[in-house]
């Protein structure tokens, strides 16, 4: 629903490495050169719609786009936008879109959602996740159907699948619903859970999980303070856990609406849950904005929760000196690469820029600028992490520049089809995020969705403002590939028979007279098919995951009983013959899956439930783990690493 304006109106070496481990591991040495040369080539991507009208009773309930049918209820058109995608670890994609008219024209009926299986060349449209079919109609209703967001759990559930989650706003703000398939998107939990958020009047969730079972959602609570919170399941998201402020103690003059909310990240190897947002830069402007507000949201803060206490510490990212600048556009998002380290990025409404940190959250790097000409205001960024320090970001980007911001580029209409400022999503990569110096390669990765002004005030737009494109769209990454999927907002009457079919049929209709307008708003796919990936392999080994856990707080009389799981691969040409590693300059007995030598191609894994004589354990620790890899022609290949001691997904908040 994205609210918040309507509140206040803020004028607007390290030599790392080569990352190459994950969940909380960060490489420092290598004692031989790379085996694999990472490189970065420009992508290529191709473009359709997806499938879904709410007005249309049975429309596209399994329909697979991009497909050549004529039967209305199965061809490839929708009426949603502003949509969310994730990817599991086996490779599929999982897609959510809102309904484009419950925001804008006053109607709510649920949100949609796809799945492709085959990276992304199709997308097939699954049972509406929140919405319940009224006989004899069948027309579908909901409560929900605004602000959607999807996560899918890292680890297999007992039958062996990632839950997939789903939340989405109510329409009347009273609370958010969030609906969980156990199955791979072909069923979602009945009842829904329609009160996740146990605060009345909240705004823009989000959703992150952890584990087989763990979900959290973060929301802006608009009825009181404006404070930020999040609320965890520990089953799935049947039952939620009280909500706990991402605003911590010693920065309590972000409340009273200084801050827009972004979105909600959880390292799956540590557990760390990340939430970024927009906000005032020191408490005299905090104070002074309690009387009369000058400033901007000029500052990007990371909430970080270790899961030690659960409770919330407040980093800054960055400070924009300029104090009445902003950077709540359209949203500050935080995503984390298998290494454990998690990236923010943001856009100022002109320019998009990153920045990462090598120790959970707690210092951060200096900010670089992503976008590049032809690309010359960029608005609403969104990432996805893939292999250590490497990383794909999206943006919506425009040649057309005005000092005023996108809220000022000249207004289309049909009588004035000014097409000076047309918008394209634009795709950006490094595949060596956390160097110094290093760059991106960038494509724009669609043809024009929008022309014209752009409109980032939510439900204070005015009628005479833009807001076909809402407020955000998204990208993952397989990991299985490594290729992206990027799902938008296009607004544009294309027309296309087989990729973007005119949507002439329903309660909204999109025509040629009506393109540039809400009535065409809907979601669209581009998936890569070409370029390099955030998949590469540098080295001769690399950890898939990492858990550095404790497992039972209160089991052995008090003392802690740890619980370590690495998993490595030979992403190298020679078999390795042996795998030594030490924490805190401790060898560190580990028992391995399967017997030396580790062939190319072939994977590992070490666990143990105890650590060396010697070594204290505390939770939110930080510990230096050394792995070395003996080849066997000779040669060896260390990682030194840290990783932080936390408590296991199903403990704690």
């Amino acid at each position: 629903m994205h609210i918040e304006r309507k509140f206040r109106n803020h004028t607007i070496t390290i030599l790392v490495l080569l990352l190459t481990l994950t969940s909380g591991l960060y490489l420092a040495t290598r004692t031989i050169p790379r085996a694999n040369a990472i490189t970065a080539t420009p992508a290529t991507f191709t473009n359709y719609e997806l499938a879904g009208n709410e007005f249309t009773v049975d429309h596209s309930d399994g329909v697979s786009c991009p497909n050549m049918a004529t039967v209305e209820s199965q061809k490839c058109y929708s009426t949603q936008a502003e949509p969310a995608i994730r990817a599991d670890r086996d490779g599929n994609f999982y897609g959510s879109s809102e309904s484009v008219f419950c925001v804008i024209g006053g109607q709510c009926g649920g949100t949609y959602a796809w799945k492709s299986t085959d990276d992304g060349a199709h997308f097939t449209t699954l049972a509406l996740p929140n919405t319940v079919t009224v006989p004899p109609t069948r027309v579908g209703i909901s409560p929900a159907g605004s602000d959607t967001d999807i996560a899918v759990a890292p680890r297999r559930n007992l039958s062996g699948v990632f839950n997939v989650y789903v939340v989405s706003l109510d329409s009347s703000l009273a609370s958010v619903t969030v609906s969980t398939s156990r199955d791979g998107g072909k069923s979602w939990s009945i009842p829904i859970n329609p009160v996740a958020a146990s605060i009345p009047v909240v705004d823009r969730p989000w959703i992150a999980a952890d584990g087989a079972n763990k979900v959290c959602i973060s929301y802006h609570n608009i009825a009181t303070t404006g404070s930020i919170l999040v609320q965890c399941s520990l089953d799935g998201g049947t039952t939620f856990g009280p909500p706990i402020s991402a605003i911590d103690s010693q920065h309590l003059w972000l409340l009273d609406f200084n801050t827009q909310i972004g979105t909600l990240a959880i390292d799956p190897g540590n557990h760390v849950i990340y939430q970024v947002f927009s906000g005032l830069a020191t408490e005299t402007e905090g104070l002074q904005c309690l009387v009369s507000c000058s400033f901007g949201l000029h500052a990007v803060w990371v909430a970080v929760m270790p899961i030690t206490v659960g409770t919330f510490t407040d980093y800054p990212v960055f400070v924009d000196p300029n104090p009445q600048a902003s950077t709540n556009h359209q949203f500050a998002q935080v995503s984390v690469d298998k290494s454990g380290v998690p990236y923010a990025v943001w856009s100022n409404d002109r320019n998009v820029y990153y920045s990462f940190s090598a120790d959970f959250g707690k210092h951060w790097s200096s900010p670089v600028q992503v976008d590049k000409d032809p690309s010359k205001t960029a608005i609403f960024p969104w990432s996805s992490a893939g292999n250590a320090g490497q990383l794909d970001i999206v943006w919506y980007g425009s040649s057309f520049t005005s000092p005023g911001g996108p809220a000022t580029f000249p207004h289309y209409t049909l009588t004035n089809q000014d097409k000076s400022a047309s918008w394209q999503v634009y795709f950006a990569q490094n595949v060596q995020a956390t160097t110094p110096g290093s760059s991106f390669t960038q494509v724009a990765a669609s043809g024009t969705i929008h022309f014209g002004d752009v409109c980032e005030g939510g439900i204070g737009c005015g009628d005479n403002n833009n807001r076909d494109l809402l407020d955000d769209f998204g990208v993952a990454a397989s990991p299985t590939t490594g290729l992206a999927a990027i799902i938008y907002t296009s607004d544009q009457f294309h027309a296309n028979p087989t990729l973007e079919p005119a949507n002439t049929f329903g309660s909204r209709h999109c025509t040629s007279d009506a393109t540039n307008t809400v009535d065409c708003s809907h979601t669209d796919i581009a998936v890569q098919t070409g370029g390099s990936t955030v998949n590469q392999h540098p080295g001769n080994f690399e950890e898939d995951g990492e858990d550095f856990e404790e497992t039972n707080v209160s089991g052995n009389g008090g003392s802690p009983q740890p619980r370590e799981e690495i998993d490595l691969t030979n992403t190298g040409t020679v078999a390795i013959n042996k795998f030594d590693v030490a924490i805190g300059g401790l060898p560190w007995t580990l028992t391995w899956s399967s017997t030396s030598p580790i062939q190319p191609g072939q994977s590992v894994k070490a666990t143990s439930n105890s650590v060396p004589l010697g070594l204290l354990l505390s939770v939110g620790t930080i510990y230096t783990v050394t792995i070395t890899a003996t080849m066997a022609n000779g040669t060896t290949e260390t990682h030194t690493v840290n990783a932080i001691y936390t408590l296991g997904a199903g403990l704690g908040l």
